[in-house]
Formats: C-alpha cells, structure tokens, sequence
C-alpha cells in the first residue's frame, strides 16, 4: 500500500472523529501525567520548603495577583523608558534637528546647490530621517532591552498563561496569548507566529486581531502623547509616573479589544468549538544582562531604527514634495489637509494627522516626524492662499511645542492620537503578511479595514463626548 493511500485514508478516518477527539487525547495524556508526578516527584525542597520557581509560579500566574504583577511589571518597563529616555531625547533633537539641520543647509549653501536639491534632500530627506532618530532611538533603547530581559527570564509564557482562560471565554485559542506578544514588538512577526495555531477558524482570529497588539513603531507616538499632553497635567515629580501609567492603560485596552473582537468574530463569521491549549512552561533562567542589551540593540533597536530610517529618509522627500508642488495658490499638502480637516475634527484630530498616516502607511514608525515636519511646514489652520513648504518660526521646535505651539494640539488631540494609533489598520508589511498566510483577498481585507473602522467609531465617539461635557 502507498503512502498516498495510507495518509489519504487516515484523512478520511480523521474526518469522522468528533472534533473535540483530540482535545481529549491531550487532556488525558496530561491527567496521567499529573497523577504519575503526584506519587512519584517530590515536590518540595529538603526542608520542606517550596522551590523557588514554585514560590515564584504561585505569585506570577495567581488568578489575581497574576495580573497584578504583570501591571506592576509593564508599568515598571515604561516608567523606566520614559524617565529614561527624555535626557537622550534631548540631546539628539539638539545635535541632529535643532543645531544638525542648520548645519547641513549651510553646508548645501556654500556649496551652491540650487534650492530645489537644499529643499529636498536637507529639509525633506535630512530632516524627516533626524526627527526618527531623536523621537525614536531613546525610549527603543531602553524599552527593547527590559523587555527581551523579561522574556529571557521566563516571565512572558507566564503571562501567556494568564491570559489563556480570557481568550478561551473569548473563543479563542490560548496561543493567541503567544501571538500577541510577539505583535509588541512587530505586528507581521505576530502574524506569521500564528502558524502555532493549527485550528485554521482560531488562525484567522489570531490574525485579524493581532494589529491590536502595540507594535514597536507605535510605542514612540504612545510615549510622546502620555509625556507631553498627559504627563505634563500632574505635577512634575509625578509627571513620569502618570505618563508610564497612560502607556499601560492604552496597551491593556489594547489586549480587551482583542479580546472583545476575537468574542464578536467567534460568535458570528468565525463560529467554532474552542480547542484546549496545553502550555509547558518554562523554566526560570537568570537573565545573562549584558549580552541580552547587547543582542536587543543590535537584533531589535537597530534593526527598527534602520527600517524605520530607511521608511523616513523617502517620506521627508515626499512631504517636502507636497509642500513645495503647487495647485492654484495653495500647496498639495495645503489641499489635502484642507480637505481632511473635516474628517480630522470629527475624529478628534485634524487634517495633518490622517495624512500623515496616509505617508506613513509602509511604517508606523515615521507617523510623529511626519506629523512634525508637516506641522512645521502648514501649521494649525490651512486655507487657500496659505503658506506652505516654509518653515514656521517656533523659538522651541521640540516635538512638544511644535505640536501645541505651531499645531494648536489639545488633549483631546493626544488622547485621540493614543486611540487612534491602537487601532488603526496595519502597516504595509504586515498587510503583505497577513495575504502571504491567508492567500485570500477577503481576510486581508477585513484584517486590514475592521481595525480602521473600530478607530474611526472609537474616536468619533470619544471626541462627541469629550465636547459634550467639556
């Protein structure tokens, strides 16, 4: 007999098992497991005592305390990133923005390149790719390396675990907890991670879902917005306290809108019986430090800054490209943000930022520099007959007065933004993702328009309210 008709057969016989039959094998072969361990393992040290790692266990994934500890952890990494990161944050905006672009025209200048070439290779290309820089290397170096120190220590499955039962009262499957971790750090790795998942009905939902998981290019907009607008409310020795917890409250809404949309498709398009995950933890390992910050610079924050440099450097040509090509009396960019202004205000934002997120499409990472370099250029209010693809004359060009000084930004603004960049569709990459492991046209689709329709209505909503009582 052939091993065609051998597989084709099991195929067939596969096909009238009931479909929780493996879901039983695997329980009981653990029921066996744990009543085998029980007679024969020691569970406790010579003195009676707990191990370690079981000391550690009984506290990390509690019911309760579990997600007590996890908060207080989460807070802890971006307490650190943005206490850390405003000192480096400066000094590069100084060196590179504020001090480098001067620089860099004069040297154009002396030279004598005509000012279309000074145009757009110093205040586009130049330009667009410093603000990456001074917005994104600092808070990057910091977060990557704490983050990849938990996951060496063995805490991330922990959390994984403690997420398991919500994504099964969800209808989803345990290992989505997984997915969702590897979309913090890139939303196309989150993607491809699904292939863990072998349910294809648990898959998809893991898929469609995943964009909520806040990629590594959207945690400098998260942190700008929670320093600057939010931060700046309390007083300044809490300030960085209050920002870190404005991070992780839009990271745990976040997780609930995964949870919330993978319920909403499991009980309507996505209808199916859950499936039972069995995670091994693994276990505790001390953190090797220096070769953990070592391997995040070069693995994770170097390789982000390059893509996200690589993304800037063509961006800051075409921004500068649409502030300086005319219509009429008004710029390209002056007329597309005229005539998103409406849209933007429904919204609780404004033209200049559904733009952006237009430019920005191939990367989530270049969203705030193009939003600075188009505030700088347009500022707050664009109408026909304005000046565009000139500099504005802020005395303090940092990110936080360009925004509220050259753009008229309100809380509502950042708060909207923080929303807004939860949700919103995926990124190109992840969109060529998400087809290359579904090969359909209509999931990529819905994974790509129900995240931007979820923000949309989100924001709307959020800013009807807001003016409603403020």
């Amino acid at each position: 007999m052939s091993s065609d008709t051998v597989l084709g057969t099991a195929e067939r016989l596969r096909a009238t098992l009931p479909k929780d039959f493996g879901d039983g094998v695997v329980s009981s072969i653990y029921q066996d497991a744990d009543r085998i361990t029980r007679h024969s393992v020691s569970t406790h040290g010579e003195q009676g005592r707990p191990a370690l790692d079981q000391v550690l266990d009984r506290a990390l994934t509690h019911r309760v305390w579990g997600f007590v500890v996890m908060g207080a952890l989460f807070f802890g990494v971006f307490w650190f990133t943005i206490t850390g990161a405003a000192v480096p944050s400066d000094l590069l905006y100084d060196l590179l923005v504020a001090n480098g672009h001067a620089w860099v025209r004069d040297g154009f200048t002396a030279v004598g390149a005509p000012w279309w070439v000074t145009g757009l290779v110093v205040d586009g290309m130049y330009l667009g790719t410093a603000w990456v820089i001074a917005v994104m290397l600092p808070p990057m170096a910091i977060f990557f390396p704490l983050f990849t120190l938990l996951e060496d220590f063995g805490y991330l499955p922990r959390v994984a675990f403690n997420l398991d039962r919500l994504y099964a009262r969800a209808g989803a499957h345990g290992k989505q907890a997984l997915t969702m971790m590897m979309g913090f750090g890139c939303n196309a790795a989150g993607v491809t991670a699904t292939r863990i998942i072998d349910s294809p009905r648990e898959r998809l939902i893991a898929i469609i879902t995943n964009n909520f998981s806040i990629c590594n290019g959207r945690w400098p907009t998260l942190i700008l917005m929670s320093t600057v607008f939010v931060g700046a409310l309390a007083p300044p020795g809490v300030a960085g306290l209050v920002a870190a917890g404005t991070v992780v409250t839009v990271a745990v809404l976040g997780i609930v809108t995964t949870l919330v949309v993978s319920w909403f498709l499991s009980r309507t398009v996505l209808r199916g019986e859950t499936s039972v995950y069995s995670l091994e933890l693994p276990p505790y390992r001390p953190p090797q430090v220096m070769r953990t910050i070592y391997t995040s610079l070069i693995d994770r924050t170097l390789k982000v800054l390059v893509r996200a440099v690589v993304m800037a450097a063509p961006a800051g040509a075409v921004i500068w490209l649409l502030s300086n090509v005319t219509v009429g009396d008004s710029s390209l960019a002056a007329h597309a943000v005229s005539a998103l202004d409406a849209s933007g205000w429904l919204l609780g934002l404004n033209g200049i930022v559904l733009l952006a997120y237009v430019v920005a499409i191939p990367a989530n990472e270049i969203i705030i520099p193009t939003i600075l370099m188009l505030t700088l250029t347009l500022g707050p209010v664009v109408a026909p007959g304005a000046s565009a693809g000139v500099m504005l004359d802020v005395p303090d060009a940092t990110a936080g007065a360009v925004l509220i000084g050259a753009g008229g930004w309100t809380l509502l603004t950042a708060v909207n933004l923080m929303l807004f960049s939860m949700l919103h569709n995926p990124c190109s990459t992840t969109m060529l993702t998400i087809w290359r492991e579904t090969r359909s046209v209509k999931w990529t689709a819905t994974a790509t328009f129900l995240p931007l329709g979820l923000a949309c209505l989100v924001t709307a909503s959020t800013a009807a309210v807001w003016r409603a009582f403020s």
